[in-house]
Parts: structure tokens; C-alpha cells; sequence
């Protein structure tokens, strides 16, 4: 009996599919970050301290600024995501079986991505919490004003991640959603994508933010939110989401493996705040 056996153009156009899953659909966070490909098993991200100009008297020398530098580590680590597919249940379902687990595999992937990069900003000292009455008005301009009291760049790369619930409240803002305030062209659901830039951040719902008890409350009662700027966090990947497959003939099954190599750190908490909001 010839035991199967698969392409190497299958193959090729099998983990294009799943890179190509991974970027449509798997990772929310990864590209709202500072990433650095192609790691060997450990890097840093530097972080430069302020200058500050000065006068020189005529013909003396320009005092150098003498920026502080500090490195941020971070050590990278391997996952994976596999499943069998026996070859017979092909048969015996009208659904391909193959591009399931491929799916399946680079999504779970991209969660862990997210998951990577939230317990990096979660590392950070700094908060702005609104427990009593979730998102308002004032709280959201309070947080505009704590990125600009710590001189964040206000360059289109600051992001709010909230839950479906702070959507929810941030619809019932007429400063947010309505068009007296924003105009046409920064609905919240302009071009069909579901985001809003806003004072100076990119606001989006996200599924993947946990629930917490908040303060010693019962129950969980509040949503883990985030705020931050893109170098604020950093994600360094040493294999970027790749596949293969390998038919067992002790099995009868094809086993599809879908692995990558990253971890996340943060780098700057003045930039990174989190966000405790009542649901």
C-alpha cells in the first residue's frame, strides 16, 4: 500500500495560508507596537533619555546633552499550536479538515501574541482607572492629559484597547459618536472598521482584555483596559508563524503544526497606562 504523501507546492501554499491567517485575523495588538524581527534568543530595546539645549559663550565648546541610555531584555520564547487530522475523516466530512486545523492553528497563535503583549503592559506602574462609572467625558480627557503631562508623542500612534461594554459607554458619548462634534469622516464606524481615532488615540473594542474584581469588590465588575504608545511596548520575534505537516502511517493521520518564536516586554511605563472601567 504507497503511503500518502504531500507536495511541496501544497506545503509552500499550506503555511502561506497560515501566515496570511495569523496576520487577517490572528493578532489584534501586534502591529500597535514596536517589533523587532529576526531575534536570537534574546534582545533589547533601548530607551533614550531627553536632551536638553544649552548656550555656549563665543568660540567655546557646545556642552554635549549626554542622553541616558537604558536597555529593556526580553527573552524569547517557543509555541505551538497542532492537531491531527486523520486521513480517512477526510472522507467523511464536507469541509476541509486541512485549512481548519491551519485556521485554527495560526488564530490560536495570534491570541497568544495578544496575550504576550498584554502581560508586558501589564507590568506598568501607571493608571488611570474610572471604577464607579466606566468611561466618561471627563476620564477620557483626563487620560489625554496624563500622555501630554508625560510628553508622549502625540503622532498617531497612541491606542486605547477597551472592552465591548466601554464600547458600548463610549457610543453613549455624543462628543464621540456623533457627527455635530467628530463630522462625517471619524464616525466610529467609518470605512467599516470598528475604531475611532479620538483625542489624539486610536480607540477599538477588544474580546481578549480580562475581567477584574477591582478594589476588593465581589464579583467581576470591572474591565482591564489599556492605553498606550507604540514604542511604549516592544515584541521580538526569533521565528515568525510557520507550518508543516508530517503523515504518521501508526496513526493513519496527517499531524499539522503551526509554531512561532516572539515574547513582549514593556519598555517605557510613562507610555503604557492601565485602565481599570466598571462594565
Amino acid at each position: 500500500m504507497a503511503t500518502p504523501s504531500i507536495s511541496t507546492s501544497f506545503i509552500e501554499e499550506f503555511e502561506s495560508g497560515v501566515h496570511m491567517a495569523y496576520q487577517r485575523m490572528g493578532s489584534k495588538l501586534r502591529n500597535t507596537i514596536r517589533t523587532a524581527n529576526g531575534v536570537k534568543n534574546k534582545t533589547t530595546f533601548q530607551k533614550i533619555g531627553k536632551g536638553f539645549a544649552t548656550t555656549k559663550a563665543r568660540h567655546g565648546n557646545v556642552a554635549p546633552m549626554n542622553l541616558a541610555h537604558t536597555n529593556v531584555s526580553v527573552t524569547l520564547e517557543d509555541y505551538f499550536a497542532g492537531e491531527w487530522v486523520d486521513d480517512l475523516d477526510q472522507l467523511r466530512i464536507n469541509h476541509d479538515e486541512m485549512l481548519v486545523a491551519q485556521q485554527s492553528g495560526a488564530y490560536a497563535l495570534g491570541r497568544k501574541t495578544d496575550d504576550l503583549i498584554l502581560d508586558a503592559m501589564d507590568a506598568t506602574t501607571s493608571t488611570h482607572n474610572e471604577t464607579s462609572n466606566g468611561v466618561t467625558l471627563a476620564w477620557a480627557f483626563g487620560l489625554m492629559e496624563l500622555f501630554g503631562n508625560n510628553n508622549v508623542p502625540d503622532d498617531g500612534q497612541r491606542y486605547v484597547a477597551v472592552g465591548w461594554e466601554q464600547w458600548s459607554q463610549l457610543l453613549d458619548l455624543d462628543e464621540f459618536s456623533r457627527t455635530n462634534y467628530v463630522g462625517e469622516g471619524d464616525l466610529p464606524f467609518n470605512n467599516a472598521m470598528t475604531a475611532k481615532e479620538w483625542l489624539g488615540f486610536m480607540w477599538f473594542p477588544f474580546s481578549g482584555l480580562s475581567e477584574t474584581n477591582g478594589s476588593g469588590a465581589a464579583g467581576t465588575t470591572h474591565r482591564k483596559c489599556f492605553a498606550w504608545h507604540q514604542g511604549s511596548v516592544g515584541h521580538a520575534i526569533g521565528a515568525d508563524v510557520s507550518s508543516n505537516m508530517q503523515y504518521h502511517n501508526d496513526k493513519d493521520a496527517y499531524f499539522v503544526l503551526n509554531k512561532m518564536q516572539m515574547n513582549a516586554t514593556l519598555i517605557d511605563a510613562e507610555g503604557c497606562f492601565e485602565l481599570e472601567l466598571k462594565k
